[in-house]
């Protein structure tokens, strides 16, 4: 299958424009020269639009929705209105290194896979700290590296959506699901890897960075736990009932103990056993997600081990 070598760098935005201008900058920096940055400012937001403005390099399209349509139908915009053959995307928070495109394209045209999906790990950063994530190499089942996990600590398994660069034409067949409330990388990731002709090509060493925004309330306090469920139980036939019971340990459960749901204990201990099948680890992390407090767990997170 011959495709051109031109890379579309695609990052939906709303309301960030100094982060938006960094990621947009650290593309436009790649040393791979064939790219081009398709930037989907999703509804109107004048002041996104004016600090992308100062960005003198044709290589920059900004595409302004006259509405908000969300994360995932912004990226589907974008690839639509890309011209390049090879997709990468890149979240407003994010930027990549300098050597990322260019590695990750090698590896790309050596791929064995009719539709390669290229990862790399990434720095995580914080005003505190920077982790190096993922700790462990892709694995399969997808499913399990993904939502399930050996140890205490985040940033033990991920394909992280600014790390990734695909071909165009199997994202016209896998297109991100609009409307989800969340979880769309990995309900991408789940759906796509079933796709014949697909595999997954890592990169081990960080090629982009992680910006975390430090708030008050963690993600997990954040999300929805019941949306996060409902996601779950969405792709339940797509993974394994290890994967299962593991998302429900180090998903579910986090945002239910931070919003107080107490009296959900019972019926999500429940499900992972009846619907999974959960390892002696990941009793442990169900239990202790509900009785160690939040900031000693953040403590644990920070150590990465």
């Amino acid at each position: 299958m011959k495709r051109n070598n031109t890379v579309s760098a695609v990052i939906p935005t709303r309301r960030r424009p100094q982060s938006v201008l960094r990621a947009v900058r650290s593309v436009l920096a790649q040393k791979y020269d064939d790219l081009e940055v398709v930037v989907v400012v999703d509804g109107f937001d004048n002041a996104t639009e004016t600090a992308l403005a100062d960005v003198a390099d044709k290589r920059l399209r900004v595409i302004v929705l006259p509405q908000s349509v969300g994360v995932s139908s912004a990226r589907n915009l974008g690839v639509t209105a890309a011209w390049g053959d090879w997709i990468a995307f890149l979240d407003d928070e994010d930027e990549w290194l300098p050597e990322k495109t260019t590695l990750q394209m090698e590896i790309a045209h050596n791929s064995a896979y009719q539709y390669p999906i290229v990862s790399s790990q990434l720095i995580a950063r914080t005003s505190r700290y920077e982790l190096v994530w993922p700790r462990t190499l892709p694995f399969k089942p997808l499913s399990e590296y993904l939502l399930a996990r050996k140890s205490w600590s985040y940033g033990e398994g991920m394909l992280s959506t600014s790390t990734l660069l695909f071909p165009k034409n199997l994202y016209y067949q896998v297109p991100f699901q609009a409307g989800l409330e969340c979880h769309q990388d990995l309900d991408w990731m789940i759906r796509v890897i079933e796709h014949a002709g697909v595999g997954i090509e890592f990169v081990p060493k960080p090629l982009a960075v992680w910006h975390q925004v430090e708030q008050g309330k963690s993600i997990s306090a954040i999300a929805d736990w019941k949306s996060s469920f409902k996601w779950l139980e969405s792709v339940r036939e797509m993974i394994t009932d290890r994967a299962y019971a593991g998302f429900i340990t180090t998903r579910v459960v986090p945002q239910a103990a931070s919003q107080g749901a107490w009296r959900e204990i019972p019926f999500l201990f429940k499900r992972m056993f009846t619907h999974g099948a959960p390892t002696a680890h990941d009793i442990m992390l169900f239990l202790g997600m509900w009785c160690v407090p939040h900031g000693i767990r953040r403590l644990v997170r920070q150590e990465g081990k």
